[in-house]
C-alpha cells in the first residue's frame, strides 16, 4: 500500500515538493507512482543552476515498463541533484520520499507550493484513477 506522508505536497502528474526549514524545494516521485512504474532503471536530472518552471518537464525517470517525464511542481532555480540515482536509480523504488529524491529548488515564490494537492486529496486521486 503506497504511502501519503502528510507534510508533503503533490502534483496531479506524480511528483511531490517539500519545503524544507531553509526554504528550499526538495522534489521527487510520490511512492504511489515508483508502484506503478515498477523498477526504476534510469533517472535524468536536470542541471545545477537550471531555471525550471511549474507545470514542465524538468527531467525524465525510466522503468522496465514506462518512461516517464518529471515536472517541475514549482518554479525556480535546481541548487541540487541527487546523484546517488546515477548509479542507483532503484533507490526510488525503495524510498521515494528520503533517499530517492530527484533535485531541489530554490522556489521563485514559495507560495506556488499552496496550489499543490495535500496528501489526503492526492490519496483521492490516486485511489479512484
Amino acid at each position: 500500500m503506497a504511502e501519503y506522508p502528510q507534510e508533503i505536497k503533490y502534483v496531479d502528474t506524480h511528483e511531490w515538493a517539500r519545503l524544507e526549514e531553509d526554504g528550499t524545494v526538495t522534489v521527487g516521485i510520490s511512492d504511489h507512482a515508483q508502484e506503478e512504474l515498477g523498477d526504476v532503471v534510469y533517472v535524468e536530472l536536470p542541471e545545477i543552476d537550471a531555471e525550471v518552471n511549474a507545470k514542465e518537464e524538468a527531467g525524465v525517470v525510466e522503468s522496465v515498463k514506462a518512461a516517464s517525464d518529471i515536472y517541475a511542481p514549482v518554479s525556480g532555480t535546481v541548487i541540487a541533484v541527487n546523484n546517488v540515482l546515477e548509479d542507483a536509480p532503484e533507490t526510488v523504488n525503495d524510498s521515494p520520499y528520503d533517499d530517492g529524491w530527484f533535485f531541489k529548488l530554490s522556489p521563485n515564490d514559495v507560495s506556488e507550493l499552496d496550489a499543490l494537492l495535500p496528501a489526503d486529496d492526492y490519496r483521492e486521486q490516486c485511489e479512484s484513477d
